[in-house]
C-alpha cells in the first residue's frame, strides 16, 4: 500500500467517473470495473474520487464513504487516493475530511464553499482551511477557481492561506486566466516548501503544461488517462514535437467535452466510455439529463478523430 505520509501531490492524476444504474443507485461493479481501467494506465501518479467528476454534489456523505471503500479495495493497494471535500460549511468539510484520512486516504482535494459566491475575506479562507488541516495531517490541494465567480482566490489570499496552512501541499488550478496561471506556477512552485500546481485546464492543456506544472488533476483522464501521461512525460522532457502530436490526438476530446454547457463535461465523458466499451450506460443524476443523441454523434466522431475509435465503432488497438 503507498505511504501516505510521503505522498506529495503532483504528476498525472485522474478523476475518475462514478457509474450509476438506471434507478440511479451506484453501479458498484461498473464503477469497480471503470477504476481498475484507469488505475492500469502507466505514467500516472494517483487517483482523485468524491470529486466534480464523480457527481459528488449528488452524492450523500454515506455514498461518498461507500465509494472511497470500493476504491481502496480496488486499487488502494496500488495509488495514492486523493478524495474530495465538498461542503459548503467547515464543520462538515471537516466531517468528510476525518472520514476520508480514516478511509485511507492520500490526499484531500478542498473545494471552495459555495457561500463564498457572496463574498470571502482572507480570514473565511484560513478558518474554513484550518477547520479541514485539525481533522486530519493528510496533504491538501486548494482548488483554485476563476476569481470572476467569488470561489477564487485572489494572489494575496492564497499567499496568505499558504503561510497560514502549511499542510496545503498543491493546488488544483482552474483559474483560466494565463498571465495568473503562470503566476501562480512561478510563484508557487519556487516556495521554500514548495506547492506544486496541478493544472485542470484541460481545454487547453499543452499551453497550460508548457507554463511548468508539476502536474494536471482532470475529469477527462477517466477517458484518456494515457494520452495525459504521455502527454505531461513529453511536455517533462521537452519533446514538444511529440507533445504537439499527443496534443493533436486530446484536441477533438477537449473541444467537444468541454462545449457549452460546461456542467454536461462528465456527462459526455461517460457517453464516451460507453461508446469505448468501458461502461454499461451513462446515467446522470439529476439536474443533469441525458444528452441527445446529435450530441452523442459529436462525441463518438471526436472518439474516431482522436484515434481511439474507428469508423465502425470498435476500440483502436
Amino acid at each position: 500500500m503507498p505511504d501516505r505520509s510521503q505522498f506529495l501531490p503532483h504528476g498525472v492524476i485522474p478523476a475518475v467517473l462514478l457509474p450509476f444504474q438506471e434507478d440511479l443507485s451506484i453501479d458498484e461493479a461498473a464503477f469497480r470495473s471503470h477504476l481498475r481501467d484507469v488505475a492500469a494506465t502507466p505514467g500516472i501518479s494517483a487517483l482523485t474520487v468524491n470529486a466534480h467528476s464523480t457527481e459528488v454534489a449528488s452524492c450523500t456523505f454515506e455514498e461518498q464513504r461507500r465509494v472511497m471503500e470500493i476504491t481502496m479495495d480496488e486499487v488502494g493497494d496500488r495509488l495514492p487516493i486523493v478524495h474530495g471535500i465538498w461542503a459548503d460549511g467547515s464543520l462538515e468539510a471537516a466531517r468528510i475530511a476525518a472520514a476520508a484520512a480514516k478511509d485511507g486516504a492520500s490526499a484531500l482535494l478542498v473545494f471552495p464553499p459555495a457561500p463564498f459566491t457572496l463574498g470571502q475575506t482572507p480570514a473565511m479562507v484560513v478558518a474554513h482551511f484550518k477547520r479541514i488541516a485539525d481533522a486530519t495531517d493528510l496533504p491538501l490541494i486548494a482548488f483554485q477557481y476563476p476569481l470572476a465567480g467569488g470561489q477564487g482566490y485572489p494572489p494575496e489570499t492564497l499567499i496568505h492561506l499558504l503561510d497560514a496552512v502549511p499542510s496545503i501541499r498543491a493546488i488544483k488550478d482552474w483559474v483560466g486566466h494565463v498571465p495568473l496561471h503562470e503566476w501562480q506556477i512561478r510563484t508557487l512552485q519556487a516556495r521554500e516548501r514548495p506547492v506544486n500546481v496541478l493544472t485542470t485546464h484541460s481545454a487547453w492543456l499543452l499551453s497550460s503544461l508548457v507554463l511548468g506544472c508539476n502536474g494536471l488533476l482532470s475529469g477527462s483522464g477517466s477517458v484518456i488517462a494515457g494520452l495525459q501521461a504521455e502527454l505531461f512525460a513529453a511536455v517533462k522532457a521537452d519533446d514538444l514535437e511529440r507533445a504537439r502530436a499527443i496534443n493533436d490526438r486530446i484536441d477533438p476530446l477537449a473541444r467537444v467535452f468541454y462545449a457549452a454547457p460546461f456542467v454536461d463535461m462528465h456527462n459526455r465523458m461517460k457517453e464516451a466510455l460507453v461508446l469505448l466499451g468501458r461502461l454499461p450506460r451513462a446515467v446522470v443524476r439529476p439536474p443533469l439529463v441525458k444528452l441527445e443523441a446529435a450530441e452523442v454523434e459529436r462525441i463518438r466522431r471526436a472518439l474516431v478523430e482522436a484515434g481511439l475509435l474507428d469508423e465502425q465503432g470498435r476500440r483502436a488497438a
